[in-house]
């Protein structure tokens, strides 16, 4: 009963096979049909391959939403040197409400302000990199992929504080403010507390050519960290032969959300626009000379979020390559055929024999079954 049962579940399965089956006599083989079939394999491999490394592939997704976070602290991350004493020098932010922070973080360490030939080639390839940014903004997505790998971190040590010449002072560190509009800024005189608020003691300088607010950003970021990317102004130099110039950065925040398959953190994206100019009554200059920072906050946050292409997408997409390669072929095949014998039979026949000849080819053509001799003739009469 068993097997009887498992025939009869084969025959029925058979019977279910909706495929048709032609028998190997009726295919008729030829040197057009062999290339036909040879083209679409290769065709169909090469899509293959590129549809799978597509797959391997991903993309950023960017999505906006209203930034609800009040209450926690933003972190400023600064390293600047500036081509001035430290003793001369004072860095601090005053937020738009009044606070002043003058954290004890920051440090001033003298520096030479002339960098070492190794830091000078990163500077050119950070500098190459900001163009490209500049330029190509879809380069973002790459950074944003790679920056946990820490593929464009700075891997050169900074100055050193043995050298010779040590006109400059090295300002690095980070504060936590509050998420409103401020201005960091650096300026002449250290920061002093006073009853009428925000003031700097500046010394009696005699040497005016001493006032020289010429700097270079290695690095200023908002928020945390992230190893290896790269923020508008890091790499900028300014240097000047004026001894009261003013230096301006108008600064936009964004806070970030970054998720890819390397890293989840919170981070602070930021545009920049520049300003400088010189200050003196002779040129109608009004200010203050130094390094300002403005930035303020934007209300919207950014979710950057790195996609991968589903399995069954992936599945469906190969699935219609294969299919739509042999449809498409078959197609093009019977028409290319179809054409080639119209052609052949109007230059042999002539274009009025032509006509019959199809006709009675394709009436005799057919193989029809003769119930008398039980075999497939061509062309038999019953």
């Amino acid at each position: 009963m068993r097997r009887l049962s498992r025939r009869n579940t084969l025959n029925l399965v058979k019977e279910l096979d909706a495929f048709p089956k032609v028998p190997e006599n009726y295919v008729e083989t030829s040197a057009f049909g062999g290339t036909v079939s040879l083209v679409v394999f290769i065709l169909m491999a090469l899509l293959t391959i590129s549809e799978f490394i597509v797959y391997q592939d991903s993309w950023i997704k960017y999505e906006y939403e209203v930034d609800t976070d009040f209450t926690s602290k933003l972190k400023i991350k600064v390293d600047i040197t500036v081509a001035m004493q430290c003793k001369r020098v004072g860095a601090d932010v005053l937020d738009i409400s009044g606070t002043v922070v003058a954290s004890k973080e920051l440090k001033y360490d003298p520096v030479s302000f002339e960098p070492s030939p190794q830091k000078k080639m990163w500077y050119q390839i950070l500098h190459q990199i900001q163009n490209r940014l500049n330029e190509e903004r879809s380069i973002q997505n790459v950074l944003f992929k790679s920056a946990p790998k820490g593929y464009f971190s700075d891997p050169v040590p900074q100055n050193d504080s043995a050298s010779d010449s040590q006109s400059a002072c090295r300002i690095h560190g980070h504060i936590y403010v509050d998420k409103v509009a401020g201005n960091f800024h650096i300026i002449l005189g250290k920061t002093i507390d006073t009853v009428r608020g925000h003031a700097h003691f500046v010394p009696l300088i005699k040497n005016e050519a001493a006032f020289n607010f010429s700097h270079r950003i290695d690095c200023l970021s908002f928020g945390n960290d992230v190893p290896g990317h790269i923020n508008p102004l890091d790499g900028t130099e300014k240097i000047t032969l004026e001894q009261n110039m003013l230096f301006q950065y108008f600064i936009t925040v964004v806070p970030t959300k970054l998720h890819t398959s390397g890293v989840s953190v919170d981070m602070h994206q930021f545009s920049v626009t520049e300003q400088e100019r010189v200050v003196s009554k002779e040129k109608s200059g009004h200010g203050m000379t130094g390094i300002f920072i403005k930035y303020k906050l934007s209300p919207l946050m950014v979710r950057v979020r790195e996609e991968h292409m589903p399995i069954f997408m992936f599945l469906v997409r190969l699935c219609g390559i294969v299919g739509g390669i042999f449809s498409t072929s078959g197609l093009l095949h019977k028409l290319i055929g179809y054409l080639v014998d119209v052609i052949c039979c109007r230059i042999r026949f002539g274009p009025d024999q032509s006509k019959e000849q199809i006709k009675m080819n394709n009436v005799f053509t057919m193989t029809l079954h003769c119930p008398e001799e039980n075999v497939f003739l061509s062309g038999c009469s019953s």
